[in-house]
């Protein structure tokens, strides 16, 4: 019997073992190498060297002995281009490349263009401490990596998250250059396709079952997705909480804005907000209730052609302490909660619906960008308040940081004043948060609960028969200054939350304009602002700017437009919402002077409100003539007509 031999074989999935003799042809050697490694026949060349160099051929004339091959020697396996690898292999593969994440995807505008950038944190030469000339560096002098620990708590204020490209810098500045490196999602669901036992509730082990969660505070957390959040102007704002002062009823609204880069920090990401969008709801003093809302993917496709995407959601919760100074009650503190556990579990869903992409995620996401946003009370600095929280202890992260105000006027309501940072105490102030990656997942999974009387607690469910619920822990601190674990059973809130600077800037910016005069807000029905052809002609009457362009970039009109149920132009307006996102007068011009606009103008004349210079603009944007021309709608029944019919087709009512 021939002598058998031990050939090792080095492909991308590994390296394997075939038993051969030296007799054997390289035919049949090869067939065993395809059995072995699950390829089909030619799906794969097999090589002597490394290089590529020296392959071995399905020959029936050659032995092993010819050519070569000893007992023990290591052969190269490369998949061949030509025929694809069987199945089993493929699944192999595909697992292997999922593991290092998902290069495919396409990040956001931001994520790409600061994962170009350096990072790096340079510093100028130290008079004091260097001691070479103008070109050398030294360890006073070198520049620093955008993930520096030190250098981010010696900030004023400290920095306690770095960014999350910081976070990947670190990541991935290794000798391998992150090569390995995966961002894998946290799942609280049992792993399917375990055969090895009954399913849930008859049976689990440690493959399929989810392991525990451990929570820390967030001064423990190595980074954060958002690192601030930016109104473009006080009117912005304004508008919003003039709901709160007519009303005394708490409100919620959607942020839409942009995602821009935050220079005070290495890295960093801020969110900018361009307006706000107040979908149907009720709301009480104490309460919010959404309702569903028809127009929300018309709004987010209005906003996209604006070149703004929903980037986070906003509430009140204020409630008037004294009314003759204009005091608003200061309610969220360490005493008490900064978000409620129904907040953070409003919050960790938001978040799950706005993922944000990432190519080093197996899943292709990780985390979200969709920021929390609270107008609440706020207390004046004091050496008796220790607060953590309160941003009114740090200095402003930048220059241009400024807070908020309310205050009473003459007439009794509330007016918006804005003063720089440590102005009167128990005045209405924003504030800014995200949930952590854990409560995110926590939510998804349907594993978090909020206490009914304690809104500072949620609780972590039990494993039931219908649902498996992995343990839930969070770290403390007990009387003894010992580090404990303890049961998320109830669990302090302050463990999900991630807090964000929100500031206003000292130059303000303007998306759209400023009118003092301004178009209706939308679902404001209960304060008997009504988004209709009236308030639409009574806006044009009040705005006789001769820049048309500046007159129509209202966002709140352009969803009008866009939904009102009389004449919807959403079929015919993205021409406009060009104009406005480029700021382009001659594209408004253009629009201005199309039918839709000279039927619009028509609509409001119904109305009783003469609207100036609607006889200079007409349908093709002539004349008179152009105008008159053009569809006209029944003043009893609101029907449009076609042009040069003195009666109604509807109602058989006389034109005039």
């Amino acid at each position: 019997m021939a002598e058998s031999i031990i050939i090792r074989v080095q492909s991308p999935d590994g390296v394997k073992r075939i038993t051969a003799t030296k007799r054997e042809t390289a035919a049949t050697f090869l067939k065993k190498v395809a059995k072995e490694f699950g390829f089909q026949n030619n799906g794969f060349s097999v090589y002597i060297n490394r290089n590529k160099t020296g392959e071995i051929t399905a020959s029936s004339s050659k032995s092993l002995h010819l050519l070569k091959i000893k007992h023990g020697d290591l052969l190269f396996l490369f998949p061949s281009s030509l025929a694809g690898p069987s199945s089993e292999m493929e699944t192999s593969t595909s697992v292997g490349l999922k593991a290092f994440g998902a290069p495919n995807v396409v990040e956001d505008e931001i994520d790409q263009y600061l994962s170009k950038q350096d990072g790096k944190i340079y510093r100028s030469r130290d008079p004091q401490l260097c001691r070479h000339g103008p070109l050398g560096k030294c360890v006073h002098c070198v520049p620093l990596e955008p993930f520096d620990e030190d250098y981010l708590n010696h900030l004023e204020p400290p920095v306690k998250h770095m960014s999350f490209h910081a976070y990947i810098r670190k990541l991935t500045g290794g000798a391998d250059k992150g090569k390995f490196v995966a961002l894998e999602n946290i799942s609280c669901k049992i792993k399917s396709g375990c055969e090895g036992h009954l399913p849930w509730p008859n049976g689990i082990c440690t493959k399929c079952q989810p392991s525990a969660i451990t929570l820390n505070r967030q001064g423990f957390s190595k980074y954060r997705h958002v690192d601030n959040i930016m109104f473009e102007n006080h009117t912005v704002a304004d508008r919003f909480l003039d709901f709160w002062r007519k009303t005394g009823n708490q409100h919620f609204g959607y942020l839409y804005g942009r995602y821009t880069e935050h220079k005070d920090i290495p890295l960093g990401i801020r969110a900018e907000v361009a307006a706000i969008y107040e979908p149907p709801q009720i709301g009480t003093q104490n309460s919010l209730e959404l309702l569903e809302d028809p127009k929300a993917e018309v709004v987010d496709e209005i906003a996209a052609k604006l070149g703004l995407r929903k980037v986070g959601w906003i509430f009140t919760d204020l409630v008037s302490e004294d009314t003759r100074k204009g005091t608003v009650r200061y309610s969220r503190n360490k005493d008490t909660y900064f978000l409620s556990s129904e907040e953070c579990i409003t919050a960790g869903d938001f978040q799950n619906k706005h993922p944000n992409i990432c190519r080093l995620s197996p899943d292709g996401h990780f985390g979200s960008k969709f920021v929390t946003a609270v107008a609440t009370g706020c207390p004046a600095p004091s050496t008796s308040h220790n607060c953590w929280h309160c941003p009114l202890l740090k200095q402003p992260e930048t220059p241009s940081q400024t807070s908020t105000t309310v205050t009473f006027t003459e007439n009794g309501c509330f007016g918006l004043l804005w003063a720089p940072t440590g102005g009167p105490d128990n005045q209405v102030h924003f504030e800014g948060y995200q949930v952590s990656n854990q409560c995110m997942a926590l939510v998804r999974d349907e594993c978090l609960l909020p206490c009914k009387d304690a809104p500072e607690l949620g609780y972590a469910k039990e494993s039931s028969s219908e649902q498996y619920v992995p343990d839930v822990f969070y770290k403390d601190i007990d009387k003894f200054g010992n580090e404990i674990t303890q049961l998320a059973r109830p669990l302090p809130v302050e463990y999900l939350i991630i807090d964000i600077t929100t500031t206003f800037p000292k130059d303000p910016v303007y998306t759209f304009s400023i009118s003092q005069n301004p178009f209706p807000i939308e679902n404001r029905d209960v304060l008997g602002e009504t988004q209709d052809f009236h308030s639409l002609a009574t806006y044009l009457s009040q705005n006789t700017s001769s820049v048309f362009l500046d007159t129509i970039s209202d966002f709140h009109l352009l969803l009008f437009l866009v939904t009102n149920e009389v004449m919807p132009l959403q079929d015919s307006i993205s021409l406009l919402l060009e104009a406005v996102r480029t700021r382009n007068e001659e594209l408004a011009q253009t629009w201005k002077k199309s039918e839709q606009w000279a039927t619009i103008e028509q609509l409001c004349s119904t109305v009783g409100v003469q609207l100036p210079g609607l006889h200079e603009f007409g349908a093709v944007g002539g004349s008179a003539r152009a105008a008159t021309s053009a569809m006209w709608a029944c003043q009893h029944c609101t029907f449009m007509n076609q042009p040069g019919t003195g009666h109604c087709e509807m109602c058989s009512l006389p034109r005039t």
